[in-house]
Order: C-alpha cells, then sequence, then structure tokens
C-alpha cells in the first residue's frame, strides 16, 4: 500500500516507517498539516496515519476538510489521548480507527490490514485461488497445503493484487502501492516480482492483461 504517514515524533515516526517499510509498504512521512496537504494534493494515498496534535494544527482539521470534500481516503488516529469523548469526537470525523499510544506495531499492521479489507470490500483474511491459499493475517502463503516464503516486496504486490480478486491492476497502481517519494522505481521492478509469484505460486494464478495490467485468477 502507498501510506500517508503525519506524526512529528521523529523516534516513534522513524520506528512506524520503518516498520511499514519493512512490510512492504510505500511510505511518505510528514510532519506538519501543511505538508500533508501538499501530499495529499499530489499523491493518490491507499491509507493514512494520522495523529492528532501537530506543530501547525489538529490532525482532525485536516481530517474534517477531507471528508467535506468526499473523500474516503481510509484514516487511522494516532493519539496519546486516551479519553473516550477524543475518541469520539475522532471517529464521528470519519476516522476508520483508533491507536492509542504506545501501540505495538504489530497491531498497528493488523489495524491497517483490517481498513484496508474494509475498503476493498473483502471481510475475509484468507482466500483460496485454485491450489493457492492466502492467509492475509497471518500473512502465509500456502501451495498445495506447503508453505512458501514470499519476501516483503512481493507480498506488497501479492496483496494489492487479491485485494480485488479477478479486476485488472495496472502496473501503476502497484508501483504506487510499493515505493514511496524519493524511492528509485525501476522500470521493470513490477515485471520482476510478478515473475517471482509465478515461479513460486504457479503461472496461472498472475495473468498479464496486455496493455492494461496483470489480474488474479478467480
Amino acid at each position: 500500500m502507498r501510506i500517508l504517514l503525519v506524526e512529528d515524533d521523529h523516534v516513534l515516526g522513524a520506528a512506524i516507517r520503518d516498520h511499514l517499510t519493512s512490510g512492504g509498504h510505500g511510505v511518505d512521512w510528514v510532519q506538519r498539516l501543511d505538508d500533508a496537504q501538499s501530499a495529499l494534493d499530489t499523491v493518490s494515498y491507499e491509507l493514512m496515519l494520522l495523529d492528532l496534535n501537530l506543530p501547525d494544527g489538529r490532525g482532525l482539521d485536516l481530517l474534517r476538510r477531507l471528508r467535506r470534500g468526499g473523500d474516503l481516503l481510509p484514516v487511522i488516529i494516532t493519539t496519546a489521548q486516551d479519553q473516550i469523548a477524543v475518541r469520539i469526537e475522532g471517529l464521528n470525523s470519519g476516522a476508520d480507527d483508533y491507536l492509542v499510544k504506545p501501540f505495538d506495531l504489530s497491531e498497528m499492521m493488523a489495524r491497517i490490514a483490517a481498513v484496508a479489507r474494509r475498503y476493498g470490500g473483502q471481510t475475509a483474511t484468507q482466500l483460496v485461488l485454485g491450489d493457492v491459499e492466502i492467509d492475509q493475517a497471518r500473512r502465509v502463503v500456502l501451495v498445495r497445503g506447503e508453505s512458501v516464503a514470499l519476501s516483503a516486496r512481493e507480498w506488497a504486490v501479492l496483496e494489492r493484487l487479491v485485494s480485488r480478486p479477478g479486476a485488472i491492476v495496472s502496473k501503476a497502481e502497484i508501483e504506487e502501492s510499493l515505493y514511496a517519494f524519493g524511492a528509485e522505481i525501476e522500470s521493470n521492478a513490477v515485471e520482476v516480482y510478478v515473475s517471482r509469484l509465478r515461479k513460486k505460486l504457479g503461472r496461472d494464478l498472475v495473468q498479464t492483461i496486455r496493455g492494461l495490467g496483470y489480474q488474479v485468477s478467480v
């Protein structure tokens, strides 16, 4: 996924960014609301992690502007404020979920995956595609009952494809979910990862739709 992280705490922000990146996500990290707005105006994100208290204002003000404008970007709020009233205000402003600091990074990943599944119209964490079984919650893939190891980037490509089984996913969409600002994008990166997935999971799992993108068989 391509994720916008809005967090002004340097230590926490770096930890979240590194954990998300190691999980195969593309992360753009900003520390101010004005930078967050500039990023949103430039990039099509799949999720935002939003701190409430920032140097130039409240995260809820940005969230409310998005929702008033009809933007349905999934948003998970992160805050040190544990009061029920604050949580209710955030949810009523359009947040999809809440993480109270300090939080476990594994829980953060699980909540991100859950919100992404809801927006993709997919509530189940397990998929069966022919001989391939995919457990997205545990990040486990079985081929004819045998476990297959995937790298973080291979997982990112697979999750992007299976988020909409049967739909065509363009190369640009996959690139957006893989890389953050400043990352070097090799022209054949997507083809390389798709090729690796075919070798590990079977050549028929991912179809190339010439001129349009890729499609996972259903």
